[in-house]
């Protein structure tokens, strides 16, 4: 933004705040107490009953030991929360004041000065009252009392003739999560988790500005900034975007105003690893006789989305179009990153969004069993180029449709949809996570004994509320160009040939069907949206589970207590039986665990890329924790990257050269996600035993000349390359190449698992550089070298090869950096 419209709009400012301020009830001193009781104790807003009663000392951290089985009662609980605060005689004199909660979890009655305004039921609804009636000079008291979502979801539960699954949870609109998963504790809380404010204003305000992408081209994007105006008087009103004018005649209250808007050769928002994240920022200002009423700022970046769906020879394409050129998405999927949601920190969204950008991805999943998102969340997306795939706050349930519930659910979409929809990085809206598969595949039906009449019922209700009442709230609420939708993720659910032929798929052959990882080549979609495999998390979130003394044992209750999948240290034992040995030690099962999951999502990530453009997406389960746990994540709950982040990494480059093992023949891929091209291109393919020394080498051109999006070279019989008796102890380094011989990529490929290598013992040797850079190498393969210490290592669980050293940077100095390889856990 240039410096004359900066000082324009702070000028602009200044002379709004006499028409519009604003008052966060948030910092006042708050109060929470159990409804059944009289002592009141010290509340933080936001926040949730758990923190406060934390914060008391009331109850331990749920997080350490088995803390979580004490603090159950806490859901069965009703809780008050209140807050006295003044208002001025100068503030009263404003015409309007409004009290606005941007979240309250999740039934809740409000009393301003001992008068009931409203009752809430929806945890992602944002509640705007009335309130200059109901203020007076001088001291107010202001009285939030919350009920038990459980209690009412059970009473809710008995109006309908059959059970649900995991009932009562689907019956509340609150995050889903809390009530448990797969990976995360039973946490049902309540409280005010996002902030109270009050508003004053005068004469007109502006609400709810949408920004429609109507035409981008080169030469120009037109825009139209579509907008609610209210205003206490008819008359004539000027509004501007960025200072260009348009005149209009509003009548009294709300006015639907639409003012178009051109950028001549604008700069187009462009997803990680295709160009910059670019965006502008507007100031939407509206005047009455050349007095500013009031003005609102908001960023957006020009770019077009498109998902496109073409039936085919093999199925139906599913992939998206950002800017008229197919992306091949790469990326994850995110659960909420704290059990407690208001200690979700502007700083920690940040980090695990750049962690992404870092990572290579262009696309992050919002699963719809947690929350949407806080603003800061698709802040960080916008500015690293990360697509948002946003799914729906509904997961693996059956819901209800009855009005109430239908109208609740319109108006959470309008709330949120309102909210998100200028976001550049939204690409998409997801009706739900898993419910069609849910209905079809789960045998719930059977389970719970359902009638005809039931299982007639449950699909009716799916259809009302993912078919009709939320994409009708999408076409009502966001603009022409922010409405693309999708019912459910998975469409097919993983048992069915189809899922692997159209739309997106869930695959979870590997762990629930405990296929082994080599299955991923065989089942490839055409968009992967889920897959995955768990592991532990680093030592010092390991740590982190003990309120005292840690007492690293996989016997013991703490660290049980924190894998929450019922049988999940049995199918990790299975696995790592299959690929590894099983190590005793502790800290070596930690790092084995971690590689285990590398390996198996490196299969998969691999398998995916080489099917392009067959497969065009692969979103791998999941990039963060809620709390310290074993669980599918790649970085873990204290920000830790674990071994399938750096793995993730080198899999998801732009550029990347991949190895095909099939009936004794070796077929290579060269895979560019990138816009740059490459004229000529040719793989170098060196076989080298763990000392060192190449064995032989070849070199291999494509069948085609350039490398644009895809390209295989010419197969090579394994028995050409190596003797078949040395496939142990050989492994081939694989080096993509232009017509220059400048190197474009770089891999690794092993011919047997890892517990068949015959390694040996290395000795590996570290320099400091200096504080924060270091120097390691060694004297014969290190495979999956991992470095131990509390900071993060720019590069980690690598391969080292002989003699060729390798600089690691480390973000915190450290007085020893410890080290161990594969051989030392395979060599107990």
């Amino acid at each position: 933004m240039n410096k004359i419209l900066l000082l324009t709009l702070l000028l602009i400012q200044i002379l709004v705040n006499a028409q519009f301020s604003e008052r966060n009830l948030s910092s006042e001193k708050w109060q929470f107490k159990n409804a059944k009781e009289n002592k009141w104790f010290t509340a933080v807003v936001p926040g949730t009953v758990h923190l406060d009663l934390m914060n008391n000392k009331i109850i331990p951290d749920p997080y350490k030991d088995e803390n979580e089985k004490k603090v159950q009662w806490i859901e069965n609980e009703d809780w008050d929360y209140q807050t006295f605060f003044k208002i001025s005689s100068k503030e009263l004199k404003n015409q309007n004041i409004d009290l606005i909660f941007d979240g309250l979890d999740t039934f809740s009655e409000i009393y301003l000065n001992g008068k009931l305004l409203q009752s809430t039921d929806n945890m992602f609804r944002k509640w705007t009252i009335s309130v200059k009636k109901n203020l007076k000079i001088g001291e107010n008291i202001l009285q939030i009392k919350f009920k038990s979502s459980v209690n009412i979801g059970k009473d809710l539960a008995k109006k309908i003739p059959f059970t649900t699954p995991e009932s009562p949870r689907s019956f509340v609109r609150k995050a889903q999560y809390q009530f448990g998963w797969d990976w995360g504790p039973r946490l049902v809380t309540a409280g005010i988790w996002k902030d109270i404010k009050l508003n004053f204003w005068n004469q007109a305000k502006i609400e709810n500005i949408k920004i429609e992408q109507k035409k981008i081209s080169k030469e120009v994007a037109n825009l139209v900034f579509h907008t609610e105006i209210f205003v206490e008087k008819e008359g004539d009103y000027s509004v501007s975007v960025n200072s260009i004018f348009k005149d209009y005649n509003l009548t009294k209250g709300k006015n639907l105003i639409s003012i178009p808007f051109d950028i001549k050769t604008p700069k187009l928002w462009q997803p990680n690893g295709l160009g910059n994240a670019y965006s502008y920022q507007f100031a939407l200002s509206l005047l009455n006789r050349n007095t500013i009423l009031d003005q609102k700022l908001v960023d957006t970046g020009i770019r077009t989305v498109e998902l496109i769906q073409q039936k085919d020879e093999k199925g139906k394409s599913f992939y998206f179009k950002v800017n008229g050129n197919p992306i091949y998405a790469k990326g994850t999927n995110w659960i909420p990153s704290d059990s407690f949601t208001p200690r979700i920190t502007k700083e920690k969204y940040e980090k695990l969004i750049r962690d992404c950008k870092e990572a290579n991805m262009n696309m992050i999943r919002v699963w719809g069993g947690g929350i949407y998102e806080d603003d800061e969340f698709y802040k960080a997306c916008d500015e690293n180029g990360i697509l948002v795939w946003q799914d729906f706050m509904f997961a693996g349930s059956f819901y209800p449709a009855d009005e109430n519930f239908q109208k609740n659910v319109e108006l959470e979409v309008k709330d949120q949809v309102e909210r998100l929809q200028n976001h550049p990085s939204l690409a998409l809206w997801c009706g739900n996570n898993e419910i069609d598969e849910a209905i079809v595949n789960w045998g719930y039906q059977k389970q719970f004994k359902y009638s005809k009449e039931d299982s007639l019922q449950v699909w009716k209700d799916y259809k009302k509320i993912f078919h009709e009442v939320i994409p009708e709230a999408i076409k009502r609420y966001a603009s022409n160009d922010k409405q693309i939708y999708w019912e459910s993720s998975p469409s097919i659910g993983w048992g069915h040939k189809e899922s692997l032929t159209e739309g997106d798929s869930h695959y979870w052959g590997v762990w629930w069907g405990e296929q082994p990882f080599e299955i991923f080549n065989e089942k490839v979609p055409r968009f992967a949206s889920e897959y995955g495999f768990q592991g532990m998390p680093t030592l010092e979130t390991t740590n982190s589970m003990f309120s005292g003394k840690p007492n690293l044992s996989l016997q013991n209750e703490t660290i049980k207590a924190h894998e929450k999948h019922s049988r999940g240290w049995d199918i990790i034992d299975l696995y790592m039986k299959r690929d590894y040995k099983i190590p005793k030690d502790f800290v070596k099962y930690n790092y084995v665990s971690q590689l285990l999951q590398a390996r198996g999502m490196q299969i998969a990530i691999e398998a995916h890329r080489r099917k392009k453009p067959y497969n065009m997406g692969t979103l791998y389960w999941q990039l963060n924790d809620c709390w310290p746990v074993v669980s599918w994540s790649s970085i873990d709950y204290l920000g830790n990257w674990k071994a399938l982040h750096y793995q993730v990494k080198r899999s998801f480059e732009n550029v990347v050269i991949l190895t095909e093992e099939k009936d004794g023949i070796l077929n290579f891929y060269g895979i560019n996600d990138g816009l740059k091209t490459f004229d000529e291109v040719f793989v170098e393919i060196e076989a080298i035993d763990f000392n060192g020394k190449v064995i032989n080498k070849i070199i291999s051109v494509p069948d085609g000349k350039g490398l644009e999006e895809i390209i295989k070279f010419n197969p090579i019989k394994i028995e050409n390359l190596i003797p078949d008796s040395n496939k142990n102890e050989v492994f081939l380094k694989l080096t993509l190449k232009d017509k220059d011989e400048k190197i474009i990529a770089q891999n690794n490929y092993f011919f047997t698992k890892p517990k068949d290598l015959k390694l040996s013992e290395p000795n590996i040797q570290i320099k400091k550089i200096s504080s924060t850079e270091i120097e390691i190498s060694t004297d014969v393969l290190a495979k999956d070298v991992y470095l131990i210490g509390n900071t993060h290592f720019s590069d980690n669980f690598f391969d080292l090869l002989p003699k060729i050293s390798k600089k690691i940077k480390l973000t915190e100095s450290l007085e020893k950096v410890e080290v161990i390889s594969l051989w030392n856990a395979m060599n107990e």
